[in-house]
Order: C-alpha cells, then structure tokens, then sequence
C-alpha cells in the first residue's frame, strides 16, 4: 500500500498526471522476511487454500530486454491452464497511441507502494499450462506462447534485432497466491509468497481499485493493516526484478554447453 506521506511533492504530482490516463491501480505493500509469520497470523491467511502458480520470465542473459523496460512473461497454473504478458514500463497513458488504447488489447495500470510508484502498459495473453511447460523444458521457444498482437507490441519496443524465439528461459519459480477479503476492511485483497530457489521469500499484501479511488483505499488500507500490526516501514521488494536478476546471473554462471535445466 501506499499513501501521501511517503511521495515527495513531485512524486505526487507525477502520480496524479498518470491516474487520470489509466485503467487501475494496484497498491502493493512487500513484508520484511522476519514479519511474515506474525503477518499470516495476524491476518488469518491459510496457506492449504492458497494457489500454486509457476512463473517464468524471457529475457537475455544481460537482462537487455529489462533495461528497455519490457517485461516478458508466462504462467501455469492448476486445470491446465496458463497465461502470458508482455509488459512495458514506464509509460505516460498519454503517449499511447490512440488506436492501442481503443484495440481494448492493452490495459494501462498504476503499481504503487510506499515511496514510490510505476505506470505501465501490458498486453496479455491466453496460454495453457502444457505449453509453457514445454517451453520451460527447452522443447519449444519462447515466442511459441505468444499472440501476433503480442509479438508486434513487444517488436515495437524491444532492442533491435531481438526475436522472442531467442529469448533466454528465466525461471520458473513457485508462487503461492491467496485471495481474501478482510471483514474490517470491506475489499479484497491479495497475499503473494515468491519462492526463490535460494531459499530466500517475498511476501507481498495488495490490494486494486479504480483510479479515482486510490488515495481512499491507500489510507484505508494502511489504517487496516496497521492495526493489524502489519510493518509498513520495511524496505520494499520488487518481485519481478529480484527473479530476473537471480535466474539472469544463474544463467551466466552456467558453462555454455549446458542445457536447459529441467523444471521443478
């Protein structure tokens, strides 16, 4: 979660120059490692109900796709199904062209939490879950997963010369995923445990809303997960950099003759 306080004026003033051009936001809130089990217990969160997803990302080994700001990903999830998005970030909603924005193929959302916040344009996908388990194990590319519509967003604003088809595997990792919505609260929220391979976690709270109600619900939410002791002075987390950034440098340790490496 976010909220007022913890933007520096400009900061505040950006954020209101991109609510308006918009679709959502999302007010996220990351928990220091040594608070995630009093914060499952404060909040009631049952682990058995929670949905195992696995996610794997598609970059370079240098991450040259992250530094132009494009995030490339699929998933896989239970009953066989799965999904993909190319994401692009930062944007300014009003530098979209007008013709994406009507196609209704990209949704244009506010991630927020405290201290800082990112505006970014995703096209998603439909998948199925054997598929990107097939490209997990190295038995087909990357760009099999993807739609033509996908692919023409991601040539747009990918490095020249880049194919998706040439895109390294990163990944996957297990996501335990848990919706639930807190009586006090009176909205839905989400609980987010990334599972690194190194034995290391991210637990992530959060919480979307329309844009016109994203100071309502950041103060809301803050007030909720306070009382519920919930620290909200950690140091915030990236889920998506930290997983890029850990199978990147595995990748580059690999000797080249080596395969892909088979998935959990």
């Amino acid at each position: 979660m976010t909220s007022t306080p913890s933007l520096t004026q400009p900061q505040l003033v950006e954020l209101m120059g991109v609510l308006g051009g918009s679709d959502a936001v999302e007010l996220k809130l990351t928990v220091p490692d040594s608070h995630h089990r009093s914060t499952a217990e404060s909040l009631d969160l049952d682990p058995i109900a929670a949905e195992i997803r696995q996610i794997v990302f598609f970059d370079t080994p240098d991450l040259a796709l992250n530094r132009s700001g494009l995030v490339v990903r699929a998933r896989r999830m239970r009953k066989g199904v799965g999904d993909t998005v190319v994401k692009l970030r930062p944007v300014v909603p009003g530098q979209i062209p007008g013709n994406l924005r009507e196609s209704g193929k990209v949704a244009v959302e506010v991630d927020a939490m405290p201290g800082g916040f990112v505006c970014s344009a995703s096209m998603k996908g439909k998948s199925s879950a054997a598929a990107v388990r097939q490209v997990i194990l190295g038995r087909d590319h990357p760009g099999s997963l993807f739609s033509k519509h996908q692919k023409a967003f991601f040539e747009l604003h990918a490095p020249e010369g880049l194919r998706m088809r040439d895109l390294a595997v990163l990944g996957p990792i297990n996501v335990l995923k848990l919706k639930f919505a807190p009586e006090d609260l009176g909205r839905k929220m989400v609980a987010e445990m990334w599972l690194y391979p190194d034995g290391s976690r991210i637990l992530e709270l959060s919480t979307k809303c329309e844009t016109g109600m994203a100071f309502q619900v950041a103060a809301e939410s803050r007030a909720f997960l306070a009382g519920h002791g919930i620290d909200l002075d950690g140091e915030q987390q990236t889920k998506t950099k930290t997983a890029l950034e850990y199978f990147a440098s595995a990748l580059r340790s690999e000797p080249e003759s080596s395969g892909p490496a088979p998935a959990p």
